[in-house]
Formats: structure tokens, sequence, C-alpha cells
């Protein structure tokens, strides 16, 4: 049985860090898109706009409802706070980008 229980814990493990690496490439791609669209006016349109809030609630509903195991390192812990920081920096990024774009 400990043995089922150890590979368990290494499969969660894997699978809860694959997660992870996946958020993280989301968040630095929609950092992108937000710098890109800071110094475009034209790309802060209604359309674009609607959509990368969508994303970024998304976002920040998966890295807020994660279940951390909880044999996960201080590392990994330390991760999800600073995923979590970083989004909360983007959506205020995102927000003043959009304040400026043209009138439709």
């Amino acid at each position: 049985m400990n043995m089922i229980h150890e590979q368990f814990r290494k499969d969660t493990l894997e699978a809860w860090e694959t997660y992870m690496n996946a958020l993280e490439t989301s968040i630095n791609q929609l950092e992108k898109d937000i710098d890109e669209a800071a110094d475009m006016s034209e790309r802060c349109t209604n359309e674009w706009c609607t959509a990368t809030e969508h994303v970024i609630d998304e976002i920040n509903d998966a890295l807020f409802n994660i279940s951390e195991p909880r044999w996960a390192s201080k590392e990994n812990s330390d991760r999800i706070k600073q995923l979590k920081r970083r989004v909360r920096e983007l959506y205020a990024k995102y927000k003043s980008t959009s304040s400026v774009r043209p009138a439709a």
C-alpha cells in the first residue's frame, strides 16, 4: 500500500506542476498581449477588452481554486502566491490600457 501511496503522490505532484506551468505560460502570453496593446491604441477595442478580461478571470479563478497538495514544497506554495500576484498586477495593467482606448 505504501508504494501505491508514493506513486499517487508522485503522479499528483507531476500533474500539478504541469498545470502550474500551463497557467504560468498563459500569464506570460497575456502579459505580452497587454504590453503590445498598450503600445497600439487601435488594438484596444471593446472586443479585445472583453476577451482579455475573460482570460484574466479564467486564470484568476484557476489560481484561486487550485487545490495545492499538502505535500507540495514551499517553493511550489510560493510559486502560487507569485502567480496570483502577477495576475493582480496584470489586471491593473489591463485596466490602465483599456481606459485609454479610443471612443468607438
